[in-house]
C-alpha cells in the first residue's frame, strides 16, 4: 500500500472563476510528504469496478459561532416582531400573504441549496443570510428612508420626488443594507466565504428573504385596495412574473467579493465589495426606472388591459433575462467549484498525501456517488466515506489559503490537522472492509 513518492506529478486544470495558481505560489507553500506516501486503496479500486480531531483554531471556531448565535437570536426576535406588526395590519390575512410570498422563496432555497452541496456552506450561516434579508435590512432601510426624509424637511424639502426615490434612493439604500452582511461574513469567517459560489448563495438568500417580506407588504396593501383582484394581479406580477429581481441585485456584489475571497488581502474585500455594489444599484435602478417608464406609456394604452400592457411586457422580457443570467452564472459557478476541489486536491495527490485516483472520485459528483454506494456495504463505512468527501472539501479550501498566503502558520496547523482527519477516516474505512472481506467470502 507504501512506496517511495510517485516519479511524474500530474497537472490538474486550473478552473475558469478562481486565482490561478503559479509554481512560484507552490514552491513557496511547499508541503512535507508523509513518512509514507499513499500509492493506492482500495476503496478507489473497488468504486471503479468517528469522530474528527479539533483543528487548531478550535478557539476562534466557538468564539464565531456564539457570535453567529447571538445574530441569528437577535434576526429572530426582529422577525417576531415584524410578524406583530403584520398581524396588527393585516390580521388573520397575515397568513395567507406569508403563504404566498413563500412561494417563489422556496423555489429560490431550493435552488441555491442544489448549487451549494459541492461544499455546503454552515446552515447557521445561511438562515443568517435568509433573516438578514427577511428582517433586518427592512427595518435599516426604513430607518434611513425616514432619518433622510427627516433631514430633508428640516431644510424645507418636502420629501423625495417618487421617480428619484424609486430609480435612485431606494437601489443605494436596499441594496447597502442587504448586501454589508457579505462583508461581516468574508471579514470574520473567510473560511466560509471562499469563492464566488459562495458569494452567490449567500447574495441570494439575502436578497430573497428581502422580496419575502417586501412581496407581504405589496401584497397586504393590494388586497386592502383592490381586494382579491388587486392582490391577484400583484401575486402575478412580483411573485411569479419577477421573483428573483433581489436575489439577482445582492447576488452582485457576494460574487464580486467571492473572486477575491481566495487569493487577495482583506482590504481588498472591502474594495471588490464596490464594484458588485455598484452594479446591483445600476441594474436595480435600471428595473424602477423601465417599470415607471413603462407605466406613463401604458397612460396612452388604457383600453388595453387597463394600461398595463408595456409594464406586462416589460417585466416579463427583462425578468426573463435576469433570471436566465442568474441561474447560468449558478451552474457555472458550480462547475467550476469543482474543478477548483479537483485542482487544489492535486497538490496533495502529487506529494503522497492522496492518490491520484482519490482526486478523480472526490472531485466529480459521480465519484463520490459511487464511494457512498461502495462504503455503505461496510459497517460505518458510509459515515467514513462522508468524512472523507467533507474533509476534501475543507482541505481545497485550506490549500488555496495557504498557496495565497492567508493565515499564516495557523492555516498551515489546520492543514496538517485536516490532512491527519481525512488519512484517520481513510484508515478506518479500509479496516471496515478488510473485516467484512472474509466474511463475504464465507457466505
Amino acid at each position: 500500500m507504501y512506496a517511495p513518492p510517485p516519479a511524474q506529478a500530474r497537472v490538474y486544470a486550473q478552473p475558469r472563476f478562481a486565482p490561478t495558481v503559479t509554481q512560484e505560489m507552490r514552491i513557496r507553500a511547499g508541503m512535507q510528504a508523509p513518512q509514507q506516501v499513499v500509492t493506492d486503496t482500495p476503496w478507489t479500486g473497488a468504486v471503479r469496478k468517528t469522530q474528527p480531531e479539533t483543528e487548531p483554531d478550535s478557539t476562534g471556531n466557538i468564539v464565531r459561532l456564539v457570535a453567529a448565535i447571538l445574530v441569528l437570536v437577535g434576526l429572530v426576535i426582529g422577525l417576531a416582531l415584524l410578524a406583530l406588526l403584520g398581524g396588527l395590519s393585516f390580521g388573520v390575512r397575515l397568513f395567507g400573504l406569508i403563504g404566498l410570498a413563500a412561494i417563489p422563496l422556496l423555489g429560490i432555497i431550493a435552488y441555491v441549496l442544489w448549487l451549494d452541496r459541492w461544499r455546503p456552506q454552515p446552515k447557521l450561516l445561511l438562515g443568517i443570510c435568509l433573516l438578514w434579508g427577511a428582517v433586518a435590512s427592512v427595518i435599516l432601510t426604513l430607518g434611513f428612508s425616514l432619518v433622510g426624509e427627516v433631514a430633508l424637511y428640516m431644510i424645507g424639502i418636502n420629501g423625495v420626488p417618487d421617480v428619484i426615490g424609486a430609480v435612485i434612493q431606494a437601489p443605494i439604500l436596499e441594496e447597502s443594507t442587504k448586501t454589508v452582511l457579505l462583508l461581516v461574513i468574508v471579514l470574520a469567517a473567510r473560511r466560509y466565504f471562499e469563492g464566488p459560489l459562495d458569494g452567490l448563495v449567500y447574495g441570494s438568500l439575502i436578497g430573497a428573504g428581502f422580496a419575502f417580506t417586501e412581496n407581504i407588504l405589496y401584497l397586504g396593501q393590494s388586497w386592502n385596495d383592490g381586494e382579491l383582484p388587486g392582490l391577484a394581479v400583484t401575486f402575478a406580477m412580483r411573485c411569479l412574473g419577477s421573483p428573483l429581481l433581489h436575489t439577482a441585485f445582492s447576488t452582485c456584489a457576494g460574487v464580486s467579493i467571492g473572486l477575491a475571497a481566495r487569493k487577495w488581502p482583506w482590504w481588498s474585500l472591502i474594495l471588490m465589495w464596490l464594484p458588485g455594489l455598484l452594479l446591483g444599484m445600476i441594474l436595480h435602478g435600471f428595473w424602477n426606472a423601465s417599470m415607471t417608464f413603462l407605466g406613463v406609456l401604458g397612460q396612452a394604452t388604457r383600453d388595453v388591459m387597463g394600461g398595463m400592457l408595456p409594464q406586462i411586457i416589460g417585466l416579463i422580457v427583462l425578468s426573463a433575462i435576469l433570471s436566465a443570467a442568474w441561474v447560468t452564472l449558478g451552474i457555472i459557478l458550480r462547475r467550476s467549484e469543482r474543478m477548483h476541489t479537483q485542482n487544489m486536491l492535486g497538490d496533495y495527490a502529487n506529494s503522497g498525501w492522496l492518490t491520484h485516483a482519490e482526486v478523480d472520485m472526490l472531485g466529480t459528483w459521480k465519484g463520490r456517488k459511487n464511494g457512498r454506494d461502495w462504503a455503505k456495504s461496510f459497517p460505518g463505512g458510509k459515515e467514513e466515506m462522508k468524512t472523507m468527501i467533507r474533509t476534501s472539501g475543507k482541505l481545497s479550501t485550506t490549500r488555496m489559503r495557504v498557496l495565497a498566503g492567508i493565515g499564516g502558520e495557523q492555516e498551515r496547523k489546520i492543514e496538517r490537522a485536516e490532512l491527519q482527519q481525512f488519512a484517520d477516516a481513510r484508515e478506518r474505512l479500509l479496516a471496515a472492509s478488510k473485516q467484512t472481506a472474509p466474511q463475504q467470502s464465507m457466505r
